[in-house]
């Protein structure tokens, strides 16, 4: 069996790579003190140390929810890490909460999936207007899978960006070693494989300059569910979720536009 680890290698491919994530976390902080008064910290939505959401909130009231659902390969990160991405949909007036869920190997995929649609539906509880899911990477995949048509839930529309639609090729890696995909799991999760539910739209976002495997992930989101898909270009991996942050940004368009 081929080894496909090299083919969803991100850092190596990126100048500077390894710098990414330690700027996000300065970044995240310094988010966090300067919207202090308007957000909600740690908020339970299940029994477990990483079931919990942050919840910002815009000047006003919320013309509605976006989520965003942080990535790391099931394995790493957490919402801490991606609190500045708040910002764009903040100004544009609506409220912005950023889930964790429990990773791997102490979850396997399915059991994240049901997280979040419980994590949405308790952050939705709180804010009135309707439900975006978006998310990066792994949280891509969970983001699509919030629109799938064996969940259920009050979102309106999901726009996963760089997601792992397919989890199949995921198999052939090392990091396969931990998340122990297997055929039936492949099946169960990928959003690729799945219907897209009846009344939630869907747009699929992806950097021009990403690894070909990534291309490849949201094309086949977008031709199977027969959603739009943009390839920004010019972003790689780690910076195609920068534009969270610009109000004005395409992306912020394709996430809140006409809701």
């Amino acid at each position: 069996m081929t080894d496909l680890s090299r083919d969803y290698m991100n850092s190596a491919f990126i100048p500077d790579g390894d710098s990414f994530y330690p700027r996000w976390q300065g970044q995240a902080a310094a988010f966090r003190d300067q919207i202090a008064k308007r957000s909600t910290l740690n908020i339970p939505y299940g029994p477990g140390a990483r079931q919990a959401f942050d919840l910002f909130r815009p000047e006003g009231m919320a013309r509605g929810l976006m989520v965003f659902v942080h990535g790391g390969y099931w394995l790493a990160c957490g919402r801490e890490d991606y609190s500045h991405l708040a910002a764009g949909a903040l100004a544009r007036g609506w409220a912005c909460a950023l889930p964790s869920y429990t990773l791997a190997p102490n979850a396997r995929i399915a059991a994240m999936t049901d997280e979040i649609a419980g994590a949405v539906r308790a952050a939705s509880a709180m804010v009135a207007g309707p439900v975006v899911v978006t998310g990066h990477s792994a949280g891509g995949h969970l983001a699509a899978r919030m629109g799938c048509a064996d969940t259920a839930g009050p979102v309106a529309r999901v726009v996963p960006i760089s997601p792992l639609a397919d989890l199949a090729p995921l198999m052939q890696t090392e990091m396969n070693a931990t998340l122990a995909i297997d055929p039936a799991e492949a099946d169960r999760e990928s959003p690729a494989r799945l219907a897209l539910r009846t009344g939630v739209q869907a747009h699929a976002w992806v950097g021009g300059q990403e690894r070909p495997a990534f291309l490849w992930q949201a094309r086949s989101l977008s031709e199977w569910w027969n959603c739009p898909w943009t390839v920004e270009a010019g972003r790689h991996h780690f910076d195609v979720i920068d534009g969270l942050t610009d109000p004005n940004s395409a992306l912020m368009a394709a996430c809140l536009d006409g809701l």
